[in-house]
């Protein structure tokens, strides 16, 4: 096995986390915009949700290898559960517990019942059951308080998966190829056709209008987790054919706009185009040298603009002001979040540490 040393020189060699910090830009902007209600419905809102929906797809790319790398080197199950604990629930459950505290301010105890709904839920990752809280964001566009949340979920259930699926590959030996290509298979069987599936089976209308949300959960997500998983396995090679990956990764992910029978290639293009970004010649750009904030970006950033909303400083201000106000304040929140909440609860050997100490 390669030392600690050597194994953090091969994962900080590259711009993950200038991808992820990228990718968690991409979800802000759209959000801003569809939240604000700037252009409902317009070209604007449609062209910016695409670009959240590939930041999204591109974070799950990412985190299928960087989290299956992690598994691979982790010494137990256990190693690698507090691992993935460590990094995703202090700053999550902050997240969940700030609004319930500040709903419990405006509304008062009698709200009491409405938060203990929405704790119980969010921080369990089931955000869907109790998305809103008592006094908070009513009447506004969207009354979620995050509705960015709902990636994590997917997150947690491939955590929870991915022991599994590694034990699969083990077990498979050579062929543990082909357990990826079924995961990847399945996983857009259920994305593109689990829609039209029931609709030809007569389902009933509650279960027909749930198949949009029941799509994107986790087994519709998977052909992007796997790739990531492919992306760790030829993590060498990836970073010696670097252009050759980038182009085979244009094609497939161009491919996959051409023709609705052609999506199913855009995870693979995906994965293409993020290996050529994160490991083309070049400066590494460490996008964490001052602290790792892309987590903190991702998750702040809606309850932000919505309490920005929810106070009349974009009426008020105007647009370009409250967005500029909205910017700041998240960016601030991120940078707080990440050295009095994600960073002390991370082990000493993170890599999320390192980075942000290196650059």
């Amino acid at each position: 096995m390669p030392s600690l040393e050597a194994e953090f020189g091969a994962l900080t060699a590259n711009r993950f986390d200038l991808l992820r910090l990228v990718f968690a830009a991409g979800v802000t902007v759209f959000h801003a915009v569809a939240l604000t209600a700037i252009a409902p419905d317009g070209a604007l809102e449609t062209s910016l949700g695409a670009l959240a929906e590939i930041s999204i797809q591109g974070f799950f790319i990412v985190s299928g290898a960087l989290v299956f790398g992690s598994l691979m080197r982790s010494r137990s199950l256990g190693d690698y559960t507090e691992k993935r604990v460590r990094r995703l629930y202090p700053a999550y459950a902050v997240i969940i517990l700030i609004p319930a505290l500040v709903s419990l301010i405006l509304a008062g105890p009698g709200a009491f019942g409405g938060i203990l709904r929405y704790l119980a839920a969010n921080l369990v990752f089931l955000n869907f059951i109790a998305p809103d809280l008592p006094g908070l964001f009513d009447g506004q566009r969207f009354e979620a308080v995050n509705g960015a949340l709902w990636t994590l979920k997917v997150e947690v259930m491939f955590y929870l998966a991915l022991p599994i699926i590694a034990w699969m590959m083990r077990r498979a030996g050579k062929a543990r190829w082909a357990v990826l290509a079924f995961l990847y298979v399945a996983g857009e069987a259920w994305r593109l056709l689990l829609g039209p599936s029931l609709g030809a089976a007569n389902a009933s209308p509650t279960l027909t209008a749930l198949a949009p949300e029941l799509a994107r959960q986790l087994p519709g997500q998977m052909a992007f987790f796997a790739s990531g998983m492919a992306l760790w396995l030829v993590w060498d090679l990836a970073k010696e054919k670097t252009g050759q990956l980038g182009l085979i990764g244009l094609a497939l992910f161009a491919g996959s706009f051409a023709h609705p029978v052609l999506e199913p290639l855009r995870a693979a293009g995906l994965a293409g185009l993020i290996a050529w970004a994160a490991f083309a010649p070049g400066p590494v750009l460490n996008a964490a040298r001052y602290g790792d904030i892309s987590y903190g970006l991702y998750i702040t950033h809606f309850p932000i603009l919505q309490g920005l909303i929810m106070a009349g400083v974009f009426a008020t201000a105007g647009l370009s002001a409250g967005f500029a106000i909205a910017a700041l304040l998240t960016l601030a929140a991120s940078f707080l979040l990440w050295w009095f909440v994600e960073k002390p609860a991370l082990r000493r050997d993170s890599h999320y540490r390192q980075a942000a100490k290196d650059g």
